[in-house]
């Protein structure tokens, strides 16, 4: 999925992905995020890697599968969630058109951070993270920033983190999804990397030719309010690539 740089079609078309039930909130409109309960650790995951001849190909090829840990009271709180918004706030949310909408958000919104296109997010992400960003961009050296960016392809495994529903001191009602992101990256980062997943090469062709892609995660926090009269929109309140952003 390719983004151009005179990007202003760019934002309706990252609003219409997140269409319905995931839409994103313009930070000129965008309630600011009220001090919510402890937010909790995203969930953890690990990776196996398996080996397998595909057809027409002369050597193996490596695939990824991406297993979820989880407990059980995580993933019948996070249902529990699920159907309480749709009771009280949206009965037509849906978490896999949610999920579906984050994904594309994520892919979006991090080409245009590796790519310092900071002002094109002024319509995605609220304009606290926003300035937080801004300033650790700047600092960021090259091979980091590339790292950032993930194809809508290279995205292996999409899962929610959290889910909260609160009242600010003035009766506004919020809900926040934290989304977590595990992609592949070839991004020339040192096997070194603190804090990653996994590093891993993937075998096209035959042993002559292979390609090191970095299996990294990231965490988007995507947050609505509900109070009567708000804009029925999303916007990304928390952005977090650990050990590349911080």
């Amino acid at each position: 999925m390719a983004l151009r740089c005179a990007a202003p079609g760019r934002v309706r078309w990252l609003a219409r992905a997140l269409a319905g039930s995931a839409r994103l909130l313009p930070p000129a409109a965008a309630a600011p995020g009220p001090p919510g309960p402890a937010r909790t650790r995203p969930p953890q995951l690990s990776a196996r890697f398996a080996s397998s001849a595909g057809s027409g190909t002369e050597g193996p090829q490596r695939r990824v599968m991406v297993v979820r840990i989880t407990s059980p009271f995580a993933w019948l709180r996070t249902r529990f969630y699920y159907l309480l918004i749709r009771l009280y706030f949206d009965q037509e949310f849906s978490i896999e058109e949610f999920t579906r909408g984050a994904k594309q958000a994520f892919s979006v919104v991090s080409k245009l951070l590796s790519q310092r296109k900071l002002d094109l997010l002024e319509e995605l992400v609220s304009a606290e993270v926003l300035q937080v960003l801004k300033e650790k961009i700047s600092l960021l050296p090259d091979s980091h920033r590339d790292a950032l960016a993930a194809d809508i392809d290279a995205i292996m495994y999409t899962t929610e983190g959290d889910v909260r529903i609160y009242y600010d001191d003035d009766g506004r009602k919020f809900v926040s999804i934290l989304m977590c992101f595990w992609y592949l990256n070839g991004a020339n980062l040192p096997d070194e990397v603190p804090g990653e997943a996994k590093v891993f090469q993937i075998v096209f062709g035959d042993e002559n030719t292979k390609e090191k892609k970095h299996l990294l995660t990231a965490n988007y926090e995507f947050q609505r309010e509900f109070t009567e009269g708000a804009k029925p929109d999303w916007t990304i309140t928390r952005i977090e690539h650990p050990r590349l952003l911080e």
